[in-house]
């Protein structure tokens, strides 16, 4: 792929209209420098520099659709907490809007702290349930993603497994993607994870395909046979199935199958890359892309965060600095 034709690609993103379902998020980061143990315990004593909160989940999907300047339409449940108010004041300064976020009092706004020192989580504690919403906020939901996707170009399902993505909740935003006949793209976790029969593309990653499947793949051969059942039995479009410094793959429905290598330079922090290749993808696909060509672009968008510690949003920029780097 050549810069300009990046470029171009880029241009075509301007003003799309996409609809985010999923579970937000907060990722909390306290930073600090380690030089003593706890006489408490053997545990090392951080002295915090610096706090930080960021988008994260399907917040961060956002955050990267507004980055790249298109409008996402965020569609969550969150709690009626602090941590609520700082979602609502980091969604607000991104020009993100808040409208589609309903508060629930009985959830905690869910909260991922992090401790870092000398650039090496030392440990992360969350604050969280996972029960499914109630029944009365799930109607208000359904009423609300129903309305929305008469005017989207395209859904994101990005699924933590939090609570908020039931089954009858998955099943009619593929009515909607296909009703509307716009693409829906998925990011699964475990609960669920057959649920997505009829989707646009499903984009588990590797850990995920073998839980799911019950089978430990050590074979290239099992891993090619695994992928193409799964495209079998979801119905999708596209299966793409990412592997850490193995890149990911493409699998069609015309049973191409397409390995691209990793384009990370140096990787300092996993967390989040999920969420940029999704949106990059997604934003690409509507742009006329076809899939190896998007995938290849939300290749290089990994990447360029891999090289980021903590959750980050890519730039087009960054995304033609990969792509000139590994031509």
């Amino acid at each position: 792929m050549k810069s300009m034709e990046a470029v171009k690609i880029f241009s075509n993103f301007r003003n799309k209209r996409i609809l985010i379902i999923g579970d937000v998020m907060l990722d909390h980061y306290l930073w600090g420098k380690v030089d003593r143990i706890s006489p408490e315990a053997p545990v090392p004593v951080v002295q915090v520099t610096k706090e930080e909160y960021r988008l994260g989940g399907a917040a961060n999907v956002a955050n990267n659709i507004s980055a790249l300047g298109a409008i996402p339409l965020l569609c969550s449940v969150c709690g009626k907490d602090i941590f609520a108010d700082k979602l609502y004041g980091l969604l607000k300064d991104k020009k993100i809007s808040t409208d589609y976020l309903i508060a629930d009092p009985d959830r905690p706004t869910i909260v991922k702290s992090r401790i870092i020192s000398h650039q090496q989580q030392i440990v992360r504690v969350d604050y969280e349930i996972d029960s499914y919403i109630q029944k009365q906020i799930e109607d208000s939901f359904v009423e609300q993603i129903t309305n929305l996707a008469d005017t989207a170009d395209a859904i994101i399902i990005e699924d933590y497994n939090k609570g908020l993505l039931s089954e009858e909740i998955i099943r009619k935003a593929i009515q909607l993607s296909q009703k509307n006949g716009i693409p829906i793209t998925v990011d699964p976790k475990f609960k669920n994870f057959f649920a997505y029969e009829g989707c646009t593309v499903f984009k588990p990653n590797f850990i995920e395909l073998q839980k799911n499947l019950g089978i430990v793949i050590e074979k290239e051969e099992d891993f090619i046979t695994a992928g193409k059942n799964l495209r079998k039995r979801l119905s999708a479009d596209f299966i793409i199935i990412t592997r850490g410094e193995q890149g990911l793959t493409i699998f069609s429905e015309n049973e191409e199958i397409v390995n691209l290598p990793t384009f990370a330079r140096e990787v300092f922090d996993v967390s989040g890359a999920g969420d940029t290749v999704i949106s990059v993808l997604t934003l690409s696909l509507i742009a006329g892309c076809e899939i190896v060509t998007a995938a290849t672009l939300a290749n290089h968008a990994a990447g360029v965060v891999c090289g980021k510690m903590g959750i980050n949003t890519v730039t087009e920029n960054e995304i033609i600095e990969s792509i000139k780097f590994h031509k």
